[in-house]
């Protein structure tokens, strides 16, 4: 009971429903018991119009009484008849119950009708004085006239039995269907990608969303301002940062060809490192800026194996210097739809990964397959791999795997995510090898082009 209160509290849907059945069961019970009432008296006064009908008919026709004697007709039901008598007969009655007539009624009864309890049992009576100047009663049960009144009655009631639980789920219904619309743009927001902060279309929506929606269009605006601010102020200082750094990678070619102590080259070394280094994450963050902005690039068919042969190229040399064996393997190639630049980007950065955590004379192997109708381009090496338990978080940005003394930004695979975000493609991440749980396989599905 205590969890229905809540919802109740909670839920406007409910509280409507149960509102309006709670209002339809108390009209209905009015309504039913004015109807009850209402045949009830209806019924009682088909039956007085029937005694009066008999007696006219009596007095039209007239008719004789004889009364019956010894043993009643067959078929004759003793609670429904109709006794017709003299009035002034009933002085002489010999019985004092209905099993014989005369029934001893009242001489003085006055013309019309009345309630008369001859032998403990009622009987409603008609008294009526004919064209000829006799008095006749006309007289029945009124236990039985009760019955027949309650049965009418009840069968009154039959419309509202049907249809209150037809109104009942009819009134469900309709309001399920009134607040289907906020359910819809519940469902339709919750779908949404971080990046899409469009406005909602709130021309479809009834008047009474509309206020909130124009509201939540507001907040989505100041949220994609900030997070335009936010990109634009880490390229500005990527690009400002750019310059001198650019710089200091200069002076520190010329100073390494100048004339210098061995003690002096060896401390130069981990200085150019560390200049490179800045100048990668400069780069990888101009990258970032770019990918996480809300332009939509123009999308083409592109081959996959271009694409890889030349992120080979570029990056050959870096796999040359550890004598990593890399290259494609198979020969089927598939045409993606999407931006050509966006997908340079993601397979050098996810190639970028690959060489940079594979250790000497490692393995990586670059493959695209058909899968379901989509294209599954694979980068798998030979390398530790990550655990599952990291697997969700090496996607934040500058976040990087413990235990692993290779210098990086942290920003490549934030830079794939952000890539796949924008243009609908799937990555799962899963070991190279499952047995030995070693090595990383980085699977991404992406639409192809079907014409």
């Amino acid at each position: 009971m205590d969890g229905f209160k809540k919802r109740l509290s909670e839920s406007v849907q409910l509280r409507l429903s149960v509102t309006l059945s709670l209002a339809i069961l108390i009209v209905a019970l009015v309504a039913g018991i004015f109807a009850f009432i209402s045949a009830f008296d209806e019924a009682h006064e088909m039956q007085d119009a029937t005694l009066r009908q008999v007696a006219v008919l009596f007095d039209r026709q007239h008719m004789t009484l004889k009364y019956p004697e010894g043993k009643g007709i067959a078929g004759d039901d003793e609670e429904s008849r109709l006794i017709i008598q003299y009035l002034a007969d009933g002085s002489s009655a010999s019985g004092t119950d209905d099993d014989v007539t005369p029934l001893p009624f009242p001489t003085t009864l006055a013309d019309g009708l009345s309630t008369v309890n001859v032998g403990g049992e009622a009987f409603r009576v008609l008294v009526r004085t004919t064209a000829r100047g006799e008095r006749i009663a006309v007289a029945q049960e009124t236990g039985a006239r009760n019955k027949d009144a309650r049965e009418s009655a009840w069968r009154s009631l039959l419309p509202f039995l049907i249809l209150f639980p037809v109104l009942l789920l009819v009134v469900s219904d309709l309001v399920r269907k009134l607040f289907r619309p906020i359910a819809t743009l519940s469902s339709e927001i919750d779908q949404r990608a971080e990046q899409e902060l469009h406005p909602i279309d709130e021309s479809h929506l009834p008047t009474e969303i509309r206020p909130f929606v124009v509201a939540i269009n507001r907040l989505l605006a100041r949220v994609a301002n900030a997070m335009e601010t936010q990109r634009r102020f880490v390229a500005d200082a990527a690009h400002e940062l750019r310059s001198p750094l650019t710089a200091l990678s200069l002076q520190a070619e010329r100073l390494a060809a100048a004339e210098m102590s061995a003690v002096a080259h060896e401390r130069l070394v981990p200085l150019r490192r560390g200049i490179e280094r800045g100048r990668n994450l400069i780069d990888q963050l101009l990258t970032l800026a770019k990918v996480q902005s809300d332009t939509r690039e123009p999308t083409s068919p592109v081959s996959v194996h271009d694409v890889y042969r030349r992120v080979l190229e570029d990056l050959l040399p870096l796999a040359d210097l550890k004598r990593l064996d890399i290259g494609v393997e198979g020969e089927q190639d598939v045409r993606v739809l999407i931006n050509e630049m966006d997908l340079m980007t993601l397979v050098k950065n996810l190639v970028d990964n690959a060489i940079r955590y594979t250790p000497q004379g490692g393995r990586i192997d670059l493959s695209v397959v058909m899968d379901n109708g989509a294209a599954l381009l694979q980068i798998k090496d030979s390398g530790p791999g990550i655990t599952i338990e990291e697997r969700a978080r090496v996607f934040d940005p500058f976040y990087r795997s413990l235990g692993t003394d290779e210098a990086g930004s942290g920003l490549g695979l934030s830079i794939v995510q952000a890539i796949a975000d924008r243009t609908g493609a799937q990555i799962r991440l899963s070991f190279s090898d499952e047995n030995q749980k070693s090595g990383l396989c980085v699977s991404v599905s992406l639409k192809t082009n079907k014409h």
